[in-house]
């Protein structure tokens, strides 16, 4: 009852932080909260796969990418509605991941690691050629999406919508991971042999763990190009990939929730730190390197045993 307190009254806040920044005078504030927001959806996709499958995916950026350039194209056309910018990222994000999930998932390891590394390359490199939508310099898009009467181009609106997936996000990652389908993941993370062995099916449960997770993934690149109504084939870099590989970890790997902490921590450090100084990213390192030796369970593990004592 305690944790479920905390998350409601957490889950209030966020609700009302807008509501506040307005007050004060600082929307700037809405914006970074949306960014957070938004990684947070697709950490919290992420770790589905890897935190509870034990698949580590190089290549999740493609996802990203996938969900921007739904946008991208269909507002090029002259289509402004975010349902059918939704369903397509949706679509096209979890055929992508089921097509590619078809291969990757044949191997395991370090296979796998450069399997979705190289599927993420590819795409990569086929934004870079889509000259009729910006190539390599990107796509600005000029008209705000719209929900029905709702405007996406307004920051608080934008915000409470990418606010309701990501909780839609949890809630689903949760009950999946506690149901048999979850245990059957779980136990192919720890012994896939044995797993095997059993008579379970571990190949389908992966794959569909895989197509959910890109299918998530794609509609977190949705909202961010509505953020930032820009289009970029540097959404799908490996770099990005990497950077949502560190939140998970940092937040706290197999936890769900810990792709928001890890989201919000890593974020937060960036824009704090960048104010500080232009070799934030030494320091950015150096307190990444703190976290993982202070506890293998990210901020997620420490906000346990910090509970624990009180």
């Amino acid at each position: 009852m305690a944790r479920v307190a905390v998350w409601a009254g957490l889950l209030a806040a966020a609700i009302l932080l807008p509501i506040a920044a307005d007050a004060v005078g600082e929307t700037y504030y809405v914006g970074l909260a949306t960014r957070i927001l938004v990684f947070a959806l697709a950490a919290v996709a992420l770790d589905l796969v890897l935190g509870h499958g034990g698949m580590v995916s190089l290549g999740h950026a493609a996802f990203l990418g996938i969900g921007a350039y739904s946008v991208g194209i269909w507002t090029t056309h002259g289509v402004t509605s975010a349902g059918v910018h939704w369903a397509t990222a949706i679509a096209a994000g979890g055929a992508f991941a089921l097509a590619t999930g078809l291969l990757a998932l044949r191997t395991a390891g370090v296979a796998f690691i450069m399997i979705t590394l190289a599927f993420g390359q590819m795409l990569y490199f086929l934004a870079v050629s889509l000259k009729g939508y910006g190539g390599d310099d990107g796509l600005t898009l000029w008209e705000a999406a719209r929900l029905g009467p709702l405007d996406l181009g307004h920051d608080a609106t934008l915000y409470w919508v990418s606010l309701a997936w990501l909780v839609a996000a949890l809630l689903l990652c949760r009950r999946l991971v506690a149901s048999p389908f979850g245990l059957v993941l779980q136990a192919s993370r720890s012994n896939e042999r044995r797993a095997r062995a059993l008579g379970l099916e571990v190949g389908r449960h992966r794959l569909a763990a895989y197509v959910l997770s890109g299918a998530l993934t794609s509609i977190a690149g949705a909202l961010l190009v509505h953020a930032t109504d820009f289009v970029s084939p540097a959404y799908m870099g490996w770099q990005r990939s990497g950077e949502l590989v560190v939140m998970v970890i940092l937040g706290g790997v197999g936890t769900l929730a810990g792709g928001v902490f890890g989201a919000a921590a890593l974020i937060l450090l960036e824009e704090v730190l960048a104010g500080l100084t232009q070799h934030w990213m030494l320091l950015l390192g150096a307190l990444l390197i703190a976290m993982a030796l202070l506890s293998r369970r990210g901020v997620a593990g420490l906000l346990d045993r910090l509970r624990g004592r009180a």
